[in-house]
């Protein structure tokens, strides 16, 4: 397998694409793209991704984009994959919570880009919009843990490490953040599979095996 990637790794969602191919303990290349010199709008990656963005993951003669679409495959193929809960109403939740996280909190990503989490924290305050997304997230992620869960689910899932990415963006940079969500996001990102998504060289990258 393959998995194209931005070259500074700061993309959420192909983090989440990284951690699920390692969770699943499938083999596969690291291929880098240039986003700012716009190595994702031309040959050869415009002829492998049909919506040319990362991530975008290759499978012999298969590609596919978006990472909750790549987590749910990869959850399909790999024997005894655990990337989303078992039970059924659990799971369409995680995917809820995934869509939600994608398709929300503009501000708060714009105040504070992921850049923020994997390469050094912003020196700007949050702006009163952005503060207005954090205290949404705040709300929802501190009902859907209530009652002192772990996890959003019975386990770990996908779901858990999309959501702590986003409680990161505030928690890296100083900004407040409640002790139990705190402790949330460490225990949500406490997976071999995220240290080395953290671990990766930020530098030069060029293509490099996932095994």
């Amino acid at each position: 397998m393959k998995l194209y990637v931005d070259h500074q790794c700061t993309s959420p969602f192909a983090m989440c694409a990284f951690v699920a191919l390692k969770e699943c303990r499938f083999d596969f290349d690291l291929h880098y793209l240039d986003l700012s010199q716009g190595d994702h709008q031309r040959p050869p990656f415009t002829g492998i991704s049909l919506t040319h963005r990362v991530p975008t993951l290759v499978d012999g003669t298969f590609s596919l984009a978006e990472s909750s679409a790549i987590a749910e495959y990869l959850n399909d193929i790999a024997p005894g994959a655990r990337l989303f809960p078992v039970d059924v109403q659990a799971r369409a939740q995680a995917r809820q919570v995934q869509a939600w996280l994608r398709s929300d909190f503009f501000n708060l990503r714009g105040n504070r880009p992921t850049e923020t989490i994997f390469i050094a924290p912003s020196q700007e305050p949050l702006g009163p919009l952005a503060m207005a997304d954090a205290r949404r997230l705040v709300e929802t992620l501190s009902h859907s843990l209530r009652d002192g869960r772990s996890f959003l689910f019975d386990d770990w899932s996908i779901a858990d490490v999309d959501a702590a990415g986003m409680l990161n963006r505030l928690i890296y940079n100083g900004d407040p953040v409640p002790e139990t969500l705190k402790h949330y996001a460490l225990r949500a990102w406490d997976r071999e599979s995220v240290h080395q998504w953290l671990d990766l060289d930020r530098q030069g990258n060029t293509t490099s095996s996932g095994r």
